[in-house]
């Protein structure tokens, strides 16, 4: 009988010495999980390049649209770095009655691609950067930045700065700028 109470008291021994063993290990890899986790939380997502950060705001869908319809997506996705001073939707609103639309037609991808690209600086230029001047933009002709109550491009507010890109660096405004190279009234 003292056989058979040391073979169940050995028996349940191992038993439980085997259960606290996977009670360690399971908190061990509990803890591994919740740590990895909280690393790639606490890692910043890499920002995507100029169009694909502007595809990801609503903010930009209009810009995005003409971007697309100017044939400027690969110029915009490529190795820069930009800045770009893009105009929100309410800036493409703001537009005189069916200027827009106009824009976007086959025949006036030129005139569309000249008021995009004059949106554009070649170089990343950061809003602790910025100073009142003429700046070259993409388009070939200058654009005005002052920096008196507020920076402006052209007259336009700059709303926000520093929207990071993979290829450059997005700063939002309230109005579309149009290059002296375009007339609008002729389209």
């Amino acid at each position: 009988m003292k056989k058979k109470l040391i073979a169940i008291a050995a028996a349940s021994a191992l038993v439980l010495g085997a259960c606290g063993s996977d009670d360690e290990a399971t908190e061990d890899t509990a803890a591994e999980v919740t740590e990895d986790t909280m690393a790639e939380e606490a890692m910043p997502a890499e920002a995507g390049d100029i169009v694909a950060v502007a595809s990801g705001n609503p903010d930009f869908s209009t810009l995005v649209a003409a971007i697309q319809a100017a044939g400027l997506v690969e110029t915009l996705q490529g190795a820069g770095p930009f800045t770009v001073f893009a105009p929100t939707n309410a800036a493409f609103d703001a537009l005189p009655a069916g200027l827009l639309e106009k824009l976007l037609l086959p025949e006036n991808v030129e005139a569309l691609k000249a008021i995009l690209t004059y949106h554009v600086v070649a170089g990343q230029v950061m809003s602790t950067d910025v100073t009142a001047g003429d700046v070259a933009s993409v388009e070939g002709s200058t654009i005005a930045i002052t920096t008196d109550g507020g920076v402006k491009v052209n007259g336009a507010n700059v709303v926000a700065v520093d929207v990071a890109a993979s290829n450059g660096v997005i700063h939002v405004i309230d109005a579309v700028i149009v290059p002296p190279t375009v007339d609008v009234n002729s389209l």
